[in-house]
């Protein structure tokens, strides 16, 4: 069969369906900042909280949006900087708030994943040439460098109090992850290779070192001392930022992440990213990929890599595509193209919603929607980033690349 990856049909099909994505999130523009919660319908839920993730996220969507030249993709991407400039920033002692209600902050607390969506936000928003966006990379870095690296273990601290006083106790690989994708980003936008060695240094101890050395499933939990806590959250599996057990979708992302900056380094580029990104990628397929009887990623697996929550995510399946698009990019070997066939036809099977838009966001084991873990829609970036990353080179990463119109 000939392959998808590389076919002009099919990108014009993954065009069309991130077109939908940015229409779908329009209607989540918050009135008083930021981008709101939406319903599994599409309905905006304005007495939420608007969680900073999700707005960094919208905000990132936005500023890629624009860069391919959609109308109203830059005020969108407008309002998101001005609600990371305003509403969710902490004017007194810096930093941002992970949700903010009507009356303000409703939790004080600091935080790497959210504050890795601000960097990645801001460069997507540099690179955008939005107003605002270069002065917010500038401030996110600096609050990021600061307070969350840890310079020791080339890793980022998780959680501080709003003052910057008191640091949590827990430490946690999906933060990373995600800072990971943050650095690697800001250093294409601002071409400096020192946030790259920093992505690097996080990479070589989560990949190379602990998925390596723990048949590639990766700890997600650790204490103070960076010490795994393997049975972290045995009695909330299903917790959507810090289940129990190993992260399927984790594995996937890790393994993209190690090809990007191994594209990045070029001729320097040590040979374990490639084998690693194998390793991770074949390990998601075996333990992962219809391993209950039905189609579909399970979330989670325990220690032994028996399946732990069997419900499907979206994101999962949406970086799945992404992956094996990167490891044929890497690679050029046709089970890539393969694997992503299967999967992008599992997404219109099953996750694509074409009644209400956008994807279902979570599958019950009958491939019918759950909500387990996750209700509605909240935000696009997954899926959308899934519709660029088969038509752009493994480096620079999205926004530069759309700065420097490469896409195919």
């Amino acid at each position: 069969m000939t392959g998808w990856l590389g076919s002009p049909a099919h990108a014009r099909w993954l065009e069309t369906e991130g077109d939908g994505l940015l229409d779908f999130g329009r209607a989540s523009v918050h009135p008083d900042g930021g981008f709101a919660w939406l319903s599994e319908e599409g309905t905006p839920e304005l007495d939420r909280p608007v969680p900073l993730w999700v707005s960094c996220r919208m905000t990132h969507v936005y500023s890629l949006g624009h860069l391919m030249g959609r109308p109203d993709c830059g005020r969108l991407a407008d309002h998101g900087v001005t609600a990371l400039r305003g509403r969710f920033r902490d004017a007194e002692h810096g930093g941002w708030y992970a949700a903010v209600g009507a009356d303000g902050p409703v939790s004080r607390d600091k935080t790497a994943y959210e504050h890795a969506f601000v960097v990645l936000a801001a460069a997507s928003a540099t690179a955008a040439d939005r107003v605002g966006g270069r002065e917010l990379l500038d401030e996110a870095l600096g609050i990021l460098l600061e307070h969350f690296w840890d310079d020791e273990h080339g890793m980022v601290r998780e959680q501080w109090d709003e003052a910057w006083t008191t640091l949590d106790g827990y430490r946690g690989v999906n933060a990373n992850m995600h800072t990971v994708e943050a650095l690697l980003s800001a250093a294409d936008v601002l071409d400096d290779a020192s946030l790259r060695e920093r992505a690097q240094r996080i990479l070589t101890r989560v990949v190379h070192d602990l998925a390596r050395g723990n048949d590639w499933r990766i700890p997600e939990h650790f204490d103070d001392t960076w010490t795994p806590v393997l049975d972290y959250n045995i009695d909330e599996p299903a917790h959507p930022f810090r289940p129990y057990g190993a992260t399927i979708g984790h594995w996937l992302e890790w393994a993209r992440l190690a090809l990007h900056l191994r594209a990045a380094l070029g001729v320097d580029a040590p040979s374990w990213l490639l084998d690693d990104a194998r390793g991770l990628f074949d390990a998601s397929v075996r333990e992962g990929w219809a391993v209950d009887g039905a189609d579909g990623f399970v979330y989670t697996v325990d220690w032994s890599g028996a399946p732990v929550v069997r419900e499907r995510m979206h994101w999962v399946a949406a970086e799945a595509t992404a992956t094996a698009a990167a490891m044929h990019a890497a690679t050029g070997e046709p089970e890539y193209d393969a694997w992503y066939r299967t999967w992008w036809q599992h997404v219109a099977d099953h996750f694509r919603d074409t009644a209400h838009g956008s994807w279902h966001h979570e599958l019950a084991t009958d491939l019918s929607p759950s909500s387990v873990t996750w209700a509605g829609k909240p935000d696009t970036y997954h899926a959308f980033q899934a519709t660029l990353i088969p038509r752009l080179p493994l480096t620079p990463t999205l926004a530069a690349a759309l700065r420097d119109g490469l896409l195919a």
